[in-house]
């Protein structure tokens, strides 16, 4: 007979590719850089060369990767952000945007059977 394996029953993580990017960091990225090089070809009308533009690719593109990558820090320096200490960026972007969208405010009475 084989030998038997140790297969956990909760994997939870994301698979990673060129051992840099998630799968979320790295369509983020793609996003942000053919953002970047839309404005690239929009301004190589207005005379942006060669060098300026892969610049300005390579500036959305990191950007993307940040957004997609980056979480935010739980220390207590965070001010308003520190009950978000542990969560991607994304997922606090996606929250906002339907907060806005559904222009709800939800308010709890904290102060149970007091004044």
């Amino acid at each position: 007979m084989g030998k038997t394996y140790y297969v956990p029953r909760s994997v939870k993580g994301e698979s990673r590719l060129l051992y840099i990017f998630t799968m979320k960091s790295f369509v983020t990225t793609v996003a942000f850089g053919l953002i970047g090089a839309l404005i690239w070809v929009i301004g190589s009308n207005f005379g942006i060369g060669l060098i300026p533009g892969i610049i300005i690719t390579a500036i959305f593109a990191a950007l993307g990767f940040a957004f997609g990558a980056l979480k935010i820090p739980d220390v207590p320096m965070m001010g308003k952000f520190r009950k978000a200490g542990g969560e991607n960026l994304t997922d606090i972007a996606f929250r906002f945007l339907t907060f806005r969208r559904k222009k709800k405010i939800y308010i709890y009475n904290l102060n149970r059977g007091g004044k």
